[in-house]
Formats: structure tokens, C-alpha cells, sequence
């Protein structure tokens, strides 16, 4: 029987994970953040765009002010947004995904996701795919869903491909194709996205748009957990009684191949911009 997938986890909270990536990954306030926070204030009152979506984030995070304050934040968010800061305009549109420092409104985050994706923004992009997908904020249409994810996948965003992915998986939007399916997971699975880890896993477990290989699949749900996403413990088990301890070593060693591949593409990645 073959193993069971897993339900999509890019839940709401993943969304503002996504989008509130603060200057700094510390909490607290140091003496430097206090810096940064004075010195993007400073910019931000001068009605620079992008200084005012960094303070934004300060208020979201609580990095450089005594504590949190999510409707400071959409206040300067807004301000970016209404700049055309795609950044912020994603970030405006989260907040009302959530109802985080403002009345929860889904329309009004389609309309801010809108206004990022238009100008190219991937993550916006994402995010209104899925809102087509689960008719948050608009009609809830498949074909649509699939056209936002893939101009997101085709700028190489992981959690794009990811979705994609499964469009192509459950036949949403596009015909069944088992074979694409494996070639968007894996696309983002070589960008260290865990979701797409185990989906890859998945499908080599199962023999599913691609060889059956226990060997590939040991490999990437190990990756996966080692990126902390959790993979079904019987998924595991089964997988492992099947494999000799000559076969798991083999899966072990695997994965540290592959961990090697992933890091070497995401820096080259990073040192190409």
C-alpha cells in the first residue's frame, strides 16, 4: 500500500513567518538594534519607502523598541504599501490575512497581494495563488491558483515550486502529472524547503512520477527532519523495516551527499546576486 501523503502545511501562521523577516534574527534590544530602529525612523518620517517597511518590521518583531505593536506596524507598513512597495504590500496584506494589528479582512489582503504580485513579487505571488486555491478574499478558482504559482516557481521561489507541486499531485488547475509534480518538488527541495523534502520522499517511497528508490526517500525525509519538519512515524517505520542495515547506512550516507548539494546550490545562489 503506498504511503500516505501529508496535508500542506503553509497554514496562516507560516505566511507571517514568511513575510516578517526582521534586519536582525536576534530578539531583544541591543544597543545596535536601538540604532538600526532610530535610524530607520529617521528615513521612515522622511517618507522613505523602504526605511518605513524596515520599521515596520521592528514593530512587528519587537527588535529595537521595548515591545511589540502590530498596528504601529501596519501603520508603516501602509505607508510603504501606498509607496508601492511590493515588500510592504505583501507584508499590509498578511496583516489582514491574520487580522494582526488590524480587523481581519481577506478581500483587502487579495488586493494588497495583488498589488505585490502584479510588480513580480514571488512571495505575493504565492500568496495569492493560495488564496485562489482556498477562496480567501476571492473566488475560488483552480486555473488561477496554478497561474500565480508558477510565475512564483518560475522565479525559482521554493514555496511556489513547492505548491505546484502539488497542484500538478492532486490535478487542481492542471491535468494529473505525476512526472512534473516530482520536478517541482524538486526544485524546491534542492533549496533546503522541508515540505518539499518529504513530498520527494514520498514519491520515491511509492514509485510515483518517478523510480522507486527506498534509498532517495530515507535520504530526503532525513532531510527533512534535520530542517524540522516532521515526517509520519509510520511512513518512517515501514520504510525502515523494509531497509537492511546495509541499505539504511547507504540512506545515510545519501543524505550527507545530498545535504553537500543543497548547501554548494544555495550558496552559489547567494553569491550570484
Amino acid at each position: 500500500m503506498p504511503l500516505a501523503a501529508a496535508r500542506p502545511w503553509l497554514s496562516a501562521v507560516l505566511l507571517a513567518v514568511m513575510v516578517f523577516q526582521p534586519s536582525s534574527v536576534s530578539a531583544g534590544m541591543t544597543p545596535e538594534e536601538v540604532k538600526s530602529f532610530e535610524g530607520y525612523r529617521t528615513l521612515a518620517e522622511k517618507g522613505d519607502r523602504e526605511a518605513q517597511f524596515n520599521l515596520g518590521n521592528c514593530y512587528c518583531s519587537g527588535l529595537g523598541v521595548p515591545f511589540k505593536d502590530a498596528a504601529e506596524a501596519v501603520k508603516w507598513y501602509r505607508k510603504a504599501a501606498e509607496q508601492g512597495y511590493d515588500a510592504a504590500q505583501t507584508a499590509l496584506g498578511v496583516c489582514y490575512d491574520l487580522g494582526t494589528g488590524v480587523a481581519q479582512d481577506f478581500m483587502q489582503a487579495v488586493s494588497w497581494y495583488r498589488k505585490a504580485a502584479q510588480q513580480g513579487c514571488a512571495k505575493a505571488q504565492l500568496r495569492l495563488g493560495y488564496s485562489y486555491s482556498h477562496g480567501t478574499g476571492v473566488a475560488k478558482d483552480d486555473v488561477q491558483a496554478v497561474s500565480w504559482y508558477r510565475k512564483g516557481a518560475d522565479q525559482g521561489y521554493a514555496g511556489a515550486q513547492f505548491y505546484l507541486g502539488l497542484c500538478y499531485r492532486n490535478g487542481e488547475g492542471v491535468t494529473k502529472d505525476q512526472v512534473q509534480e516530482v520536478s517541482w518538488y524538486r526544485k524546491a527541495a534542492e533549496q533546503g524547503y522541508a515540505s518539499a523534502q518529504y513530498s520527494l520522499g514520498l514519491c520515491y517511497a511509492n514509485g510515483e512520477g518517478v523510480a522507486k528508490d527506498e534509498i532517495e526517500a530515507y535520504a530526503y525525509w532525513n532531510l527533512c527532519l534535520d530542517n524540522g519538519r516532521n515526517v509520519p512515524p509510520a511512513n518512517l517505520r515501514d520504510l525502515e523495516m523494509k531497509m537492511s542495515p546495509d541499505v539504511r547506512l547507504r540512506g545515510q550516507q545519501r543524505t550527507k551527499e545530498l545535504q553537500k548539494e543543497i548547501e554548494a546550490k544555495i550558496a552559489a545562489k547567494k553569491a550570484g546576486k
